[in-house]
């Protein structure tokens, strides 16, 4: 296991040269697949940050540890998969009491519904373009360690709770795709 290293200087130029370390030591080009992922995986936790600012009256407590599980999803890839993935069922069990209350779909919804909703749309968003990122390190990674596969399935799962709290935090009438027939 890699000694933990408090971090004391931020600007380091030590990726001026497109360079870049995982926390185990080994050096990467910063557009290796990993470190893509990791910086999915980063972005997606900004946006959840804007998410709990303007949804500051809505699930703090569920956004705050998506947060933390988050990060340690970037462990996972920091660590080269000697780091333990979050888990799905906390995600599975606060989709599902959300939409508990929701009434059913007939079609997809159009991203909107007030700024909450709408944000809660773009971390749902980003979250899938980050699940990408990282099934594409396991794809391009032989033998890749259960911990990628485990962090590409939260991903998935929290997608999914996005879509679900993105609906639920609509406070405009919600606006469904009118499919294939309805074109104009």
């Amino acid at each position: 296991m890699v000694e933990k290293q408090r971090i004391n200087k931020v600007t380091t130029r030590g990726g001026d040269k497109g360079k870049t370390r995982l926390a185990t030591g080994r050096g990467l080009d910063k557009y290796h697949p990993i470190v893509k992922a990791m910086g999915g995986i980063d972005e997606l936790n900004s946006y959840i940050g804007v998410l709990r600012a303007v949804a500051h009256d809505q699930p703090q407590d569920t956004l705050a540890a998506i947060q933390q599980a988050l990060f340690d999803l970037g462990a996972v890839f920091a660590m080269e998969g000697d780091y333990g993935a979050a888990t799905t069922e906390f995600l599975e069990n606060a989709t599902d009491a959300l939409n508990e209350d929701l009434p059913p779909l007939s079609e997809f919804v159009l991203p909107g519904g007030g700024p909450a909703a709408a944000q809660a749309h773009v971390c749902r968003a980003v979250c899938r373009r980050a699940e990408t990122l990282v099934w594409e390190v396991v794809s391009d990674t032989q033998d890749a360690p259960a911990s990628y596969s485990d962090a590409a399935r939260y991903l998935n799962r929290l997608s999914d709770y996005f879509f679900v709290l993105a609906r639920s935090l609509t406070i405009t009438d919600e606006t469904q795709w009118r499919g294939p027939d309805a074109r104009s």
